[in-house]
C-alpha cells in the first residue's frame, strides 16, 4: 500500500520534487519512530538516523556519559540507532537495578556485531533458562577444577614463578609487560578450559593474544558503533570492522582446533578440563537442549576473555601505578617483606595479614575503571525505575564509572589514593567498590580474578622493583576498547 501511493506520488510530480517529498517523508517517519515512549526517563534530543551516536561518537563513551550525566541527572536515555538505552548513575539506582531490581534487569541484549560473531551463544550472550543453565554448569565446573580451593592457589603460584623468571630475563632494561602479564594471566583460565598452559615464546599463543587485544579494541571502536547502528549497510562497506569479524573467526578457528582434538582423545571417565566436562554433559540422555556445540564454543571463548583480559589489565594498571608512586610501591613491600620475607611464595593466607597491599590492589581496580559501561542489561518485563516507566525491552547500562568515581562516596575520587580502602591500620571495605558488577549476572570469574591479583601482584613486588626508564615520564593516559587499559609502555624491573 505505502509503496503504491509513493509510485502514484512520483508519477505525479518531477523527479526533484519527488526527492524532495521523500525526504521529509523519510524525516517525518524516523522523527515519530524516535519519540521517547510516555513516563520515559529524559536525555538529549535524537538527531534522524544517527540517534545521539554523535553525543559519544568523538569523544570516550564514558566522559561523554559523565557530562550528559551533569545534564540530565542520574537516569537519562538516548536512543543508538534504533534502540532506547537509559543509563543509571550513582550508587543508590545502580544497587536498585543490579540487586533490588535484579530479577527486571537479568537479561542481556544481543546488539548486531555481538550477533554475527556469537548469536544468542555462550555465557556473556544468552538469556533466560538457557543463561542460567550455561552459568550453573560454568561455576560448578569451574569449582570441580579448583576455584577456591588450594589446588588453583598452587596452580597460580606456579605461574608466578614462570612470570617472575621471564621478567628477571629482561635484566633490568626497559620492556613492556603487556603480553608477559597477559600469557601468564592466560594460562590460569586455559589450564581450566584447555587443559594446558602455553609458553611465553609460543608463537601461535601469543598471536591469539594478539587478536583477543586488538579484537576487543575494535569491538568498542568509532567502527564498531557505526556498524550497530547500520548493520545491514556496513556489512558490505569496507574498514576495520571487517578486521574485526576476520579476528574472530582466526579466534573461533584456535578454539574449535581444540575442541576437536579433545573428541579424538575423550573419555568420560577421565574429565581433564572445562571442554571434557561439556562434552560429557552434551551426551548426557537428560540433558537439555541448550548443550550443544555453538554454546560449548562460545561459553569456552568467553571464559578465555574473561579470565585473561581484565585481570591482565588490572595488573599492567598495577605496575604503571607502582612506577609513577614509588612511595606506594615502597610501603607495600615492606608490609612484604614483613609478613612473608623473601624465602617463600606469597600465599592468600597472607592476605588478611596485608592490609595495605590488599589497599592498593582495591585501588587499583576502583581508579583504572577498566570496564566503565559495565556489561549491558536488558528489561525482562515493563519495569517503574526512579519513578518512570521501562517497557520490556530497554537497554540499560549501570555506568560503572559514576560509582567508582562518585564524590560522595570517596574522599578523593580522581587521585590514586589506597587510603580510600586502608585506615587505622586496617583494611576498610567499601560498598561502592563494584568493579565485578554485582547481582545475579556479577562477574563470574570474581573468586578467580581476587585471587589472581593478590598471588600475582604480590610476587611480583616480592621480587622486583618497577620504575621509569631514565629520562621517561610515564602517562596515566588510556586506550579506549571494551576495556580501558593503559597505553603502551615500557618499565624497568630491578631485582630486589
Amino acid at each position: 500500500m505505502l509503496f503504491q501511493v509513493l509510485s502514484a506520488i512520483q508519477e505525479a510530480v518531477s523527479q526533484p520534487e519527488f526527492l524532495l517529498f521523500l525526504f521529509i517523508f523519510l524525516i517525518i517517519a524516523d522523527y515519530r519512530k524516535r519519540r521517547r515512549p510516555k513516563d520515559f526517563p529524559p536525555g538529549p534530543l535524537p538527531v534522524p538516523f544517527l540517534g545521539n551516536m554523535l553525543n559519544v561518537l568523538f569523544e570516550k563513551p564514558h566522559i561523554a556519559i559523565q557530562k550528559l550525566a551533569e545534564k540530565y541527572g542520574r537516569i537519562f536515555s538516548m536512543q543508538g540507532g534504533n534502540t532506547w538505552v537509559v543509563i543509571v548513575n550513582g550508587l543508590p539506582l545502580v544497587k536498585e537495578v543490579l540487586i533490588h531490581q535484579g530479577e527486571n534487569f537479568v537479561d542481556r541484549p544481543i546488539f548486531p556485531i555481538t550477533d554475527k560473531v556469537v548469536g544468542a551463544n555462550g555465557l556473556l550472550n544468552t538469556n533466560g533458562n538457557t543463561w542460567k543453565q550455561q552459568r550453573r554448569f560454568a561455576l560448578s565446573t569451574l569449582r570441580n577444577f579448583g576455584l577456591g580451593k588450594r589446588s588453583l592457589e598452587e596452580r597460580i603460584q606456579e605461574e608466578t614463578r614462570y612470570l617472575t623468571d621471564a621478567i628477571e630475563d629482561e635484566k633490568g632494561q626497559p620492556f613492556d609487560p603487556h603480553f608477559q602479564i597477559n600469557n601468564a594471566v592466560s594460562n590460569i583460565i586455559c589450564s581450566i578450559t584447555f587443559g594446558d598452559r602455553y609458553d611465553y615464546h609460543d608463537s601461535k599463543f601469543q598471536e591469539l593474544l594478539h587478536l583477543v587485544d586488538e579484537a576487543l579494541y575494535l569491538q568498542a571502536s568509532v567502527w564498531g558503533q557505526v556498524y550497530n547502528t547500520f548493520p545491514t549497510i556496513m556489512t558490505y562497506l569496507p574498514g576495520p570492522h571487517q578486521a574485526f569479524f576476520k579476528k574472530w573467526g582466526e579466534m573461533k578457528s584456535f578454539v574449535k582446533d581444540i575442541i576437536e582434538k579433545h573428541k579424538e582423545a575423550w573419555s568420560p571417565s577421565q574429565t581433564r578440563d572445562f571442554i571434557d566436562a561439556y562434552l560429557n554433559e552434551m551426551v548426557k540422555e537428560d540433558t537439555t537442549s541448550s548443550f550443544h556445540e555453538a554454546n560449548l564454543l562460545c561459553s569456552t571463548l568467553d571464559l578465555f576473555f574473561a579470565g585473561t583480559e581484565t585481570t591482565s589489565t588490572t595488573l599492567r594498571w598495577a605496575l604503571l601505578y607502582m612506577a609513577i608512586y614509588p612511595e606506594v610501591q615502597a610501603k607495600v613491600q615492606a608490609e612484604i617483606d614483613s609478613v612473608i620475607g623473601q624465602s617463600r611464595h606469597p600465599a592468600m593466607n597472607d592476605r588478611d595479614h596485608m592490609p595495605y597491599t590488599n589497599a592498593v590492589i582495591h585501588e587499583t581496580q576502583r581508579k583504572s575503571n577498566i570496564f566503565p559501561l559495565n556489561a549491558p542489561r536488558m528489561t525482562s518485563r515493563d519495569t517503574t525505575l526512579a519513578g518512570f516507566h521501562l517497557p520490556k525491552g530497554t537497554v540499560l547500562i549501570p555506568f560503572l564509572t559514576s560509582v567508582l568515581f562518585d564524590k560522595d562516596e570517596w574522599e578523593t575520587p580522581n587521585d590514586f589514593n589506597p587510603g580510600h580502602f586502608f585506615e587505622n591500620g586496617q583494611f576498610r571495605k567499601r560498598e561502592a567498590f563494584l568493579p565485578f558488577s554485582a547481582g545475579k549476572r556479577a562477574c563470574l570469574g570474581e573468586q578467580l580474578a581476587r585471587t589472581e591479583l593478590f598471588l600475582f601482584f604480590t610476587a611480583l613486588l616480592q621480587k622486583f622493583t618497577f620504575q621509569a626508564p631514565k629520562d621517561v615520564k610515564l602517562s596515566l593516559d588510556y586506550r579506549t576498547g571494551t576495556t580501558l587499559s593503559p597505553q603502551p609502555y615500557h618499565i624497568c624491573a630491578l631485582s630486589r
